[in-house]
């Protein structure tokens, strides 16, 4: 079985609610083994700022799955639950990101991992360092890495 790591968010309606109910669904999936949950952060919205606060937690998980099918899950589980894609970092009744898998890299259509704005949010990274600080040291150390390779204007 794989490790994994998923950011939940909420802001709209109940949030508490939400993330609970999402955390059944996934807990209900056969393939979906939670492992390890952090505590929950209420902080500010990042990318779009005029909105209500977020309720956000990282979960980890022990799946059978490939990395494409366990995001298939969660974005079956938002759609199940009501969310509706409305605009770019909008409100959402419920958000699920697959940040991380194993130590896989994958830059595809669908799927990036690890989660290609984990670093640079607190949401993601305080949790996951609760529950996962290797994990999340690999994430920061992958992003720096990426930072020093990019070529610097003159």
């Amino acid at each position: 079985m794989a490790e994994a790591w998923l950011g939940l968010g909420a802001n709209m309606e109940n949030p508490p609610v939400q993330l609970e109910e999402a955390i059944s669904r996934l807990n209900a999936h056969g393939e979906v083994e939670i492992t390890a949950r952090s505590s929950t952060l209420v902080n500010p919205p990042w990318g779009k700022t005029d909105q209500n606060l977020f309720h956000n937690l990282v979960l980890a998980v022990k799946t059978s799955l490939l990395p494409e099918e366990l995001l298939a899950i969660c974005l079956e589980i938002e759609t199940q639950m009501g969310r509706v894609r409305r605009e770019k970092w909008g409100p959402r009744l419920i958000d699920i990101d697959l940040i991380a898998y194993e130590r896989l890299e994958i830059e595809g259509q669908r799927l990036t991992l690890p989660h290609p704005h984990a670093h640079q949010r607190i949401f993601v990274m305080s949790p996951l360092r609760e529950i996962a600080p290797a994990t999340a040291r690999w994430i920061a150390e992958r992003a720096e890495a990426a930072e020093r390779a990019r070529p610097r204007s003159t």
